[in-house]
């Protein structure tokens, strides 16, 4: 482990050098929308910056993964994927033009995925730069259907419908550089909608108002009795109801996960929370739809596995301080079908989800670097259990 331990950071410094080439490509593909569902513009310019580049293969599968192969020198070993996913929250109604200054990257989606997507795509340019070749082959994949009704539809797919065993996986996200994730918590996450139609002749006064109803939802989900362990909880992430201050609300939305360590556990509130939403449709006579968009299973390396172990070391090496918490991406995917595999961020920034997200550029060289010893690491056999 010592020998590529030592590289590291003599590798920072080798991928400033191409920094022209690395921030090209974010730009190139961010400023192309990619909303969920639709990021068949984006995945088109992905292959096209990887055939450039001179991969050994570039194809898309049958779910249009776009999908990039750099060969090893033992076919005998098992492949080892890095992936990023396509798509982003902000439509082509967004405006995608980034503001580039010496320090930063400022524009839609560019920490929500496309500081990694055009990082994806750099790679390999990067190993022909610090002159690296790899026992196994190395599969580039910029994944989509990723996030919200997506329900990581795209990985689901590329990890299911692969010919052989795959030896690892490293995912990359955008923010916030640090990141370490090698578990996954049980989640759904669910949409209710609530509609009190206009067309019942309710007494004004006497109209139930959506947005009170929701409220009342909520309340009731905040009385169930959750155990701490199995941790467990449920988030309140978007609501939103009514037209104008003055008229009563006929229509709400609620936007709400449910997390626990314990697959059986989310079973068990989703049941309760059901049964919740039943009580209050009834006792106000109003139309009230729960639908469930995407859900995850519990999932998780030890913190002693190899790989998590080798990759503490690897950030450590660099001056990053690894910081686990449970995530939801394509990392899940992978544990849950019994290949190792790690989450990593590639750099710093702020306003995450917005469309003025900025993203820091040197400390990306470092995030990519990480990210290199990761692999080396996985290639030279930490999860060849």
């Amino acid at each position: 482990m010592g020998n590529y331990l030592k590289k590291l950071p003599s590798f920072v410094d080798e991928i400033r050098s191409i920094r022209e080439t690395i921030i090209s490509n974010i730009v190139l593909i961010g400023q192309i929308p990619a909303p969920t569902f639709r990021e068949q513009d984006r995945a088109k310019i992905f292959l096209e910056r990887l055939a450039d580049f001179q991969v050994d293969e570039c194809t898309t599968d049958a779910y249009q993964n776009p999908i990039g192969i750099i060969r090893g020198t033992n076919s005998s070993r098992p492949p080892i994927f890095v992936v990023a996913h396509l798509d982003t929250f902000f439509g082509k109604d967004v405006d995608h033009n980034y503001i580039i200054t010496e320090k930063s990257i400022i524009g839609a989606g560019i920490l929500e995925n496309s500081v990694s997507v055009g990082v994806l795509a750099s790679l390999p340019e990067i190993f022909r730069k610090l002159n690296l070749s790899f026992e196994s082959d190395i599969v580039l994949a910029g994944v989509v259907q990723s996030i919200g009704k997506g329900n990581l539809c795209g990985i689901r797919h590329l990890l299911k419908s692969w010919p052989s065993s795959i030896r690892g996986g490293i995912c990359i996200e955008g923010c916030e550089l640090g990141r370490l994730n090698y578990y996954s918590d049980g989640m759904i996450r669910c949409n209710l909608d609530c509609n009190i139609s206009s067309n019942t002749r309710w007494e004004h006064h006497f109209r139930p108002n959506a947005i009170l109803v929701i409220n009342e939802v909520v309340n009731q989900i905040l009385k169930m009795r959750l155990p701490q362990k199995p941790r467990s909880r449920v988030i309140f992430g978007k609501i939103s109801g009514g037209i104008k201050h003055g008229l009563i609300a006929h229509d709400g939305k609620l936007g709400f996960e449910i997390q626990s360590t314990s697959d059986a556990m989310v079973k068990a509130m989703m049941n309760e929370i059901s049964d919740i939403i039943s009580d209050v449709s009834h006792e106000y006579g109003v139309n009230l739809k729960l639908k469930a968009i995407s859900n995850l299973s519990a999932s998780r390396l030890k913190y002693n596995h190899p790989l998590v172990k080798n990759t503490v070391a690897v950030m450590e090496t660099l001056g990053i301080n690894p910081v686990s918490e449970h995530s939801v991406s394509e990392l899940s995917i992978f544990l849950s079908r019994n290949i190792p595999a790690v989450t990593l961020a590639i750099t710093k920034g702020k306003n995450y989800h917005l469309e003025n997200s900025r993203m820091l550029i040197e400390p990306m060289f470092k995030g990519i670097a990480q990210v290199i010893g990761v692999l080396m690491a996985i290639d030279s056999g930490v999860c060849d259990e």
